[in-house]
This record gives C-alpha cells, structure tokens and sequence, in this order.
C-alpha cells in the first residue's frame, strides 16, 4: 500500500482530519482507477465539490481509507467508471448535480436528472432550463424472441418509486434497467451553509429506515473535523440506538422475503417483533426510529430506568419467540424452494463492486466497518461477523438471521457496560475550515458521509453516500436468468434505499 501511495503522490490536505485527503494530479487519478480496476483498491465514494472531484478509495487487507482530489478547472476529469463499473452511476450524478464530465465515460445518459428540476448543473454553475420530460434512453430490446416489460415508478405496494425495464425471453430475464432518481430530495444542496444542527437533522432523513445510521456517520465526521470527543455513555447509547435500529430492519426485511414466497406466516410474525422492536426504541429514546437522537457531540436525551427496563424485555421476547421463526423458515419446503439458488450474486462481483451489508457477506465479502474500521464502543465489544458464499437469497436470509442473533448479544453487553454521565459535549467551530470522512456500519452495510466545515462551523459541503449505490446495480446482474416472478423476492433480499440512493 505505502508504494502504491508512493505511484499516486499528490499533496497531503491538512485540514482533512481522519483518512489523509491527496490532491492528485491526472496521472495519480489514472493509478488510482487501475488500481480499482485490478482489485487492490475498493471504491468507497465518488462525488464532485464545485470545480473538483473526490474519491474515496479502501485498502482491505491492510484497513485503510484515503480521498483523493483531483482539481477540474476545464469541468472535466478522466472516467474512473471506463476502467471499474461501479463509478459508472457516480460519475453520472456528479455530471447531472456538478456539470463535471467524466472524459471516456462508457455512459453519458443523465441519472438524477430527469428533465423535470426548471435549472441544469444545480451544485455548480447552475443555469435555467425548461421542464423536458424527455424520454429516458433505456438501452435497447437486441435478439430475437425478446420483449420488454416496464414496472414502475409506481407500484402496488407502499413503496418508494423506481422503474424496472425487464428484457425477457417469455418467463426469463434477460436483461434487467432500473431507472432511479424519482425521490431527489436535493439533500446536497440542502446542506450548503446549514449550522450543524440543521445538517444533522438533514442526514437523519436521507433513508428514514436508516436515521441512526446516518445520523451516527454525520456525528463522527464532525467530531473528526472538530476534534470532539463525545463522552463515553452517548458512545454506547449511539450504538445502542445502532444495533435496535438493525434489529428492526433485518425482522422486517425476513418476513417481507417470506411474503414475496407466498409466506405470509413469516410476515406476520416478525412483523409482530419488528413492531415490538420499535416500540421499545420509542420507550427508551422517544421516537420509533430515534430520529434527532444522535447529534454531534453526543446524544440529544438520555436512557432511562423504564428504557432499559423495554429493552431487557425486548430482547428476551425475540429470544423466546425467533428461534421458532428460523426453524419454520428452515423446514418450510414450498419457502426454500423460493429462496435456493435464486438470485445469485457472484463473489467476484461482490468483491469488485464493494457490496456491503447483507449483500456483500452473502457472497463471500467479509467486509464490516464494525470490525474494519473498529469505531467506539465497537473496539471492545465482542460479536462475530456473519459471512457465507452461496449469494443466493437464502443466503442473504441467513445472514439477517445471524446478525440478528449478534445484535441480540451486542446490545446486552452495551447495557451491561453504560456508565452514568454526562450524553453531550459543546461542539466549537474550528476557527479555520476542516474536514473530514465516517464509515458507520449501517443495516444495509456501511454507510458514509464527507464533509468540510467552515470557519463559522457552518457546512460548507456534504457528502452522504448510501451502501445502496453499489447494491442496485448488482440486482440487476442477479435477476439475469431468472424468472420474471422471482424478482420481487430478489429485490427483496436485497432491499436497496431508493430515498438513500437519490439523495
């Protein structure tokens, strides 16, 4: 690693607190994206920041992360996504929001832009522009005995909005588009000069099943940035707050694959505990999804007697009633035969596109920011990370299975180890801008947020990037050779953020 830094070179950034941020000219730009292309690097993030890009980029095996900057002062900059696919969606974004062009880029369509926003280039030199509406360039239907079938943006259920183009020959999928973009919230631009606080309330509600995580990521980049050290009992209650939030998400997502097998049994019964898993977050922390609860410099309220007291209950009922569930799931034949070997994520891709969460562990990847980038309280609690190799759905059931149990365990010991004090220290402007990078390990997998701080303590950029953004794509290669009916559970399995990923 220290020689491949050595090829890229560039200027140390100072101000960048954390991972070490690289000024890099074109050559070192060019050697970071041959490196993401054999493998020896991971793409964390790719995003513009006015007449410049950055990127984040991850040294497994040795555990370490760096962004790297290149400066586009003609508003273009060599395609990363030419040499390595998953920057290929990334680099769309930061044309449609920044006017960046990505020079060799193998697709130039828009992404977040869909001819509706009235201005072109938002975040950069932004310009009034009509409404078009313009139809979207799907790639076209190419062989014989092929159709097309269009799903979406809006669906049956109460779901987010999103489009599917599916290119089938009869019952199998040849080829599936996704179309996404329909829920921008303009969370980027909502950020420019926002206090603190306001930022923090805005990255709670990028993916509302997910507003601890981003919470958390947002809390410790600016604690990175400012040199804050949040006192020992928020550092647990956060991660408290984590690992409920995981508990609820992986019960829901459970019963909701079952369902699309025409298992509602297991809907019904996990959707019981999920609703038990919120309820007692609500009477620990006053909120079902413990919005507004972590904020930069700790946490916004305390937990009390009685919260502890719903928690401790919690979890010996989905002790007592779970192990039930995974055995009816396990010995359910009709289910298993829904969930083997459908929708196989190979581990090589998983590998090349970074997937986190459930989707990466599955296949192989044992990625955990946990355990990676081991953040307090997660450096001295003990749990194990789940991994297996099969990729099929089953196996991603599996995994929530067993992170259900670690979680379990996990939120034991933080209760076991809280000790009274203090939950929040003043958070102080620098005096000078800062920066700074967070990996949290979100329930979908790691999520991360970017951010510079000014000299007022004001946001002057953020970057929030959710574990979906890598995750979407790879549905779309496992749906291949499957049936059409399938779908619904493969999508499922993998349950992608569509409010996280559009931003």
């Amino acid at each position: 690693m220290p020689q491949l830094w050595q090829r890229i070179g560039g200027r140390s950034v100072e101000r960048h607190r954390g991972w070490p941020r690289f000024e890099v000219d074109r050559a070192g730009w060019a050697e970071a994206a041959g490196a993401l292309r054999e493998g020896r690097l991971t793409l964390l993030g790719l995003w513009g920041d006015g007449p410049a890009m950055h990127l984040a980029v991850l040294e497994e095996e040795a555990a370490k992360a760096a962004v790297l900057t290149l400066a586009c002062p003609d508003g273009s900059f060599p395609s990363i996504g030419r040499l390595h696919p998953p920057a290929i969606r990334p680099e769309r974004t930061a044309r449609d929001l920044f006017g960046l062009v990505p020079l060799g880029a193998p697709d130039e369509r828009p992404w977040l832009d869909h001819g509706r926003w009235g201005l072109r280039r938002p975040l950069g030199t932004s310009e009034d522009a009509p409404a078009t509406g313009s139809p979207y360039a799907f790639l076209p239907v190419e062989g014989d005995s092929l159709h097309q079938i269009p799903v979406g943006p809006v669906h049956a259920g109460i779901i987010e909005p999103g489009h599917f183009r599916f290119t089938a020959n009869g019952e199998t999928v040849v080829r599936l588009e996704a179309r996404l973009g329909y829920v921008h919230k303009g969370i980027e631009g909502l950020m420019r000069g926002a206090t603190l606080s306001r930022a923090a309330g805005l990255a709670g509600r990028i993916s509302g099943d997910s507003s601890v995580a981003y919470a958390l990521a947002f809390a410790r980049a600016v604690e990175a940035a400012l040199g804050t050290e949040p006192p020992p009992r928020a550092v647990l209650l956060r991660a408290l707050m984590a690992e409920l939030e995981r508990l609820a998400n992986h019960l829901g997502d459970i019963g909701a694959i079952c369902n699309d097998a025409a298992f509602v049994l297991m809907l019904a019964h996990c959707g019981v505990l999920r609703e038990r898993v919120l309820r007692a977050a609500d009477a620990a922390f006053g909120h079902r999804l413990m919005r507004d609860r972590i904020v930069p410099g700790g946490a916004a309220v305390d937990l009390g007697g009685e919260g502890v007291a719903a928690i401790r209950s919690l979890l010996a009922e989905i002790r007592a009633r779970f192990p039930e569930l995974v055995e009816l799931y396990d010995n359910t034949t009709s289910l298993q035969d829904r969930t083997v070997a459908t929708g196989i994520l190979d581990p090589a891709l998983a590998r090349r596109f970074g997937a986190g969460g459930y989707v990466g562990r599955a296949s192989g990847r044992t990625f955990d920011a946990r355990r990676v980038f081991p953040y307090p309280p997660y450096d001295r609690l003990s749990f194990e990370v789940p991994v297996l190799d099969e990729g099929d759905v089953n196996a991603r059931v599996w995994i929530r299975i067993r992170e259900v149990e670690q979680s379990l365990s996990l939120v034991d010991q933080i209760l076991d180890l809280l000790p009274e004090g203090a939950v929040r220290v003043p958070v102080e402007p620098a005096g000078e801008p800062r920066e700074a990078a967070a990996l949290v390990e979100g329930f979908r997998g790691d999520v991360l947020v970017w951010l510079r701080i000014g000299a007022d303590g004001r946001i002057e950029r953020c970057h929030p990037r959710d574990p979906s953004w890598f995750q979407w794509p790879l549905l779309e290669a496992v749906i291949e050779n499957n049936i059409v009916a399938d779908f619904p559970i493969c999508n499922k399995s993998f349950n992608c953020s569509y409010s996280g990923h559009d931003l």
